[in-house]
């Protein structure tokens, strides 16, 4: 016979996710969407994989992020539900002071 031939890989941890109804239709109707961020999808698969007791290696294996970010994403979601899987305000590069972004064209901004 052979010893965990079978076997789910990855230990399971304590932390468990309870979604209401509304919240699980939420994730999976994000799951089926064509307008919504691909990260957004992506966070809110390791939310119902979570719920569904599935361990973090095999979770961050499936969704293609680390351990780490599987942990990120569930304790925002226990912290702010839903809306704390949206992102956050304030990404990207900030404008420099004074420079007038250029369009494609070579125009300035302010020139539309």
């Amino acid at each position: 016979m052979l010893k965990g031939c079978c076997m789910a890989r990855g230990r399971y941890t304590s932390i468990t996710i309870r979604l209401t109804p509304k919240e699980r239709q939420t994730l999976l109707a994000w799951q089926r969407s064509t307008s919504i961020s691909a990260g957004r999808a992506r966070r809110g698969r390791v939310i119902l994989l979570m719920a569904d007791r599935v361990s973090i290696s095999h979770i961050a294996g499936t969704v293609g992020i680390s351990r780490r970010f599987v942990y990120k994403w569930v304790q925002r979601f226990l912290q702010e539900g839903v809306a704390g899987l949206e992102d956050k305000p304030g990404r990207g590069r900030r404008p420099e002071p004074g420079v007038v972004p250029v369009t494609a064209n070579g125009s300035s901004a302010s020139d539309v």
